[in-house]
This record gives structure tokens, sequence and C-alpha cells, in this order.
């Protein structure tokens, strides 16, 4: 709350009153009524010159010596609304301060009011998005409040940026945002992260870096999922692939071997040409989008999927006879989406990552989402265990994480607590899609 407008007093009590010797006494009324709600109560210290004292005492009609001294701000309005100045003592000090007076008690109050009612919305919201009792939500909150990210903004602009940031959470219905469809995405839909934004804020660029929606999302996606807060963009476009989302569609690609597409559509006929040429394939979400109609596999097919780029590469120089596609880790939004074609397709698409904790979140959302594991079992980890040489021993970090396919697996690994990496298990993994020999239009493969 502030005054409307500051008075212009007369020119001579204006002169009389603007004098240099009492800007201390002026500055000084104005920061207590603006504490005591611009109420002219208590008292103001001033120190005051001669000419001060004498300009005051003028005014007051009493004598003042020079020096510090106690000032009642309810005689000093009286008298200012009994001089020329026909005004109280807040018009007066907003004319010689050359701004309105602002009642910084009510300003707080409706403040703290405006903070409660955005966290009660809040909480309203994340009601009807299903996410009330979701494990990661209190610890989002708690670092919200306590990190100043919206105050910083200020309550309207955070209160603009949290329903969008709830809307983001409603459209991510198949990710770890959001229980009531399980922890883990089924890939039922990918974004592309201006195709989301769009479509939660009205804005393409809605999530960018530097807008406070797409960072209160990142920070949830952190929270939900155990993973580091974005300090890059690299991270950034981690959080978001965690989630399915793809920062644009054209640099997260998928790696596939020997994928050859069946039927006429020239894509397909492109792809078999590049499984003849023992050709590698970075296909990007883009591409696959542009070719909808395009079936990937037959029916019943079986599709190897690997996490680490190196069993592919071993797979390609091999020329294997095998199809093979890697994930490179956590699977981008072009990943996610050759996967849910794939398995729509009827393609039998079998899974492998490392036998850590995190490789073993990646194999659960890629089963969750229709793969069957292959050799992720407890049997294969403890025969992979007792193969691996003393010297490449690492230790299991990182919480425990439950196996749904195998608990005996999530059993095994924290008995042991030592990890697996896929490179140690390559021999296997080579073997069966060697042993995969049916090949090019139903031609029989010879192992090479």
């Amino acid at each position: 709350m502030s005054t409307n407008a500051v008075p212009r007093l007369p020119g001579p009590i204006r002169s009389y009153l603007g004098d240099p010797s009492l800007t201390s006494l002026w500055g000084a009324a104005r920061q207590r009524l603006e504490r005591n709600r611009l109420a002219p109560t208590g008292t103001v210290q001033v120190q005051l010159d001669t000419e001060g004292a004498n300009r005051l005492g003028g005014l007051l009609g009493t004598r003042l010596a020079p020096g510090l001294r106690r000032i009642q701000l309810g005689a000093l309005d009286a008298a200012l609304r009994a001089s020329a100045a026909q005004c109280g003592l807040v018009s007066v000090v907003a004319d010689l301060t050359g701004q309105p007076l602002h009642d910084r008690a009510s300003a707080k109050e409706a403040q703290q009011t405006a903070w409660t009612a955005l966290w009660q919305q809040l909480d309203a919201d994340l009601t009807r998005a299903g996410l009330n009792h979701a494990a990661w939500v209190p610890d989002w909150l708690t670092e919200l409040r306590s990190t100043g990210v919206l105050t910083r903004a200020g309550v309207d602009a955070a209160a603009i940026a949290l329903s969008s940031t709830v809307r983001v959470f409603t459209a991510l219905t198949h990710t770890p945002l959001n229980p009531a469809n399980g922890a883990e995405p089924n890939a039922a839909k990918q974004w592309e992260l201006g195709e989301l934004a769009a479509h939660t804020t009205g804005d393409a660029h809605g999530l960018d870096e530097g807008r406070l929606a797409g960072l209160l999302v990142l920070k949830a996606i952190a929270t939900a999922c155990g993973m580091l807060q974005a300090d890059s963009t690299a991270g950034r476009r981690a959080l978001w692939e965690r989630v399915g989302v793809s920062m644009d569609s054209l640099s997260g690609t998928v790696l596939v071997w020997g994928l050859a597409p069946p039927g006429e559509h020239s894509w397909a006929r492109m792809m078999r040409t590049r499984r003849d040429l023992a050709l590698v394939t970075h296909l990007t979400l883009q591409e696959l989008h542009t070719v909808p109609d395009a079936r990937l596999a037959e029916q019943g097919q079986t599709v190897y999927f690997c996490e680490n780029p190196q069993v592919l590469q071993a797979a390609a120089r091999y020329r294997l006879p095998g199809i093979l596609v890697c994930g490179s880790g956590n699977p981008s939004a072009a990943g996610w989406e050759l996967l849910q074609r794939l398995t729509s397709d009827g393609a039998d698409v079998a899974y492998h990552g490392d036998f850590d904790w995190p490789g073993v979140v990646i194999a659960d959302r890629v089963i969750r989402a229709g793969a069957r594991p292959w050799r992720m079992y407890a049997a294969d980890y403890l025969s992979a265990l007792a193969e691996l040489p003393a010297d490449q021993v690492l230790p299991l970090t990182g919480p425990v994480t439950a196996t749904p396919w195998d608990p005996d697996l999530a059993a095994a690994m924290a008995h042991h607590g030592l990890a697996v990496h896929e490179e140690a298990q390559m021999h296997r993994l080579l073997s069966d899609l060697r042993r995969d020999e049916t090949g090019r239009d139903g031609e029989v493969l010879v192992s090479r």
C-alpha cells in the first residue's frame, strides 16, 4: 500500500521545510512511518544543527537547541496541518523525499497472504494431478522453499510457473513423476521439448534454459529420479531424456545394427541396403517421426537391445547376423520411440544392461516398456561375477534398486556389493547374436 500521489507543497513552505538542515528529519520520519503503517505516532531521533533547530522550532512553536533531539511525530503532524503546508506528515515527507510512502507492514502481510495462497493452490493442483502421495514431492517442495528460487522470481511469476509445472507433470503421466501408472515410463507418449512447452505453457520456449517453469520441472525430475541437478546443457538433456522428452529431434539418436524393416517403403529399402553394406545407423527422432507408417520388424522377430555402444561396435566389427539396438546408457527420446515402434510391431525385444544400480534402473524402465530381460537374471550376474578378474572388480554405489523381473538379482547384487558392466559379458552377448541365424529374406547366415 502506498499514498496515491505526491502532493506539491506551496513554494514558500516547501522552501522552508526542504532546507538541507532538515533532510535527516524527513528521512528518519519516512523510515518510521513506513514501519508504522503510515501512522504519525512514536518518535524519531535526529541530529540538528543550529539552522535545523531554528526551523523545526519555528514550525513546532517551541525553542530547540542544536544537537541530538527526539521528535514526536504526532506533534510534528499536527504542526504541519496547522501550518501553511495544510497537510499531514505523510504527504509532506512524500513531497520532500520525492516518492510516495509505502505501508511496509501491510505490504508484507499481503505478500505473506499471497505466498500462503500460492502454496495452497500448488497443493491442490498436485492432488488433482495424482501426485499428492508421490514420495519425491516433499523433498521437491522443501528445496523450492529453502533455495529461494521462487521468492527471487516474485509471487506472481512463481504462481504462473508452478501452474505450468503441474501441467507438465500431468502431460508426463507415463514418467516417474506420476505414480498412478507405476514407477517408470511405458513410452506411451514421447515429447519434444518445444512441443511439450507449447502444450503446457502456451510458449514453445516456455521450458527453455533460464525459464522458471523449466527449472522447476528439472528440479522435480532430478528429485524423483535420484539424479544430480542440472548444471549444464548435457545435464539438462539427461534429465529431460530421463522422462522421455527430447530437447530436439535431431541430436538425440539411437544406434542400430542389422535393422532391416520389411515391406516396400522406400525408407525400409534404404535400411535394408544399409544392413547389406554392414553400416551402423544413427536413427533420430525426426527420422522415426517421418516414417510413422513403416513397419520396423516382423511379428516375433528377435531384436536385441543393449546399453553400451561397445557391444554394438563389436557386433558390427564381426558382422554378426542378429539385430542389435543400443540405447547408449539411458535411451534418448529416439530410443524410446524405436522401442515403442518395435514392440507395437510385435518384435521380441530382449534387453541387457550393466549389473549396477543405475543399469538396473534403466533395465526396469525398458522391460516395463515391453522388452524382456536378456541375460539379466541372478544366475547371469553370479556367472559373470565369477569370471571377472580381481583387478576389474568395482563396488556398487547408490541406493539398492528392485529388479521386479527377478527379485533374486537385486538380492544377489546387494549381497555381493559388486558391479559387472556390460562389456564384461560381451562374449556371451555376441554369441547370442551370432546364433541368430534367421537372416536376410529368409536366408540362413553362417556365423562369421
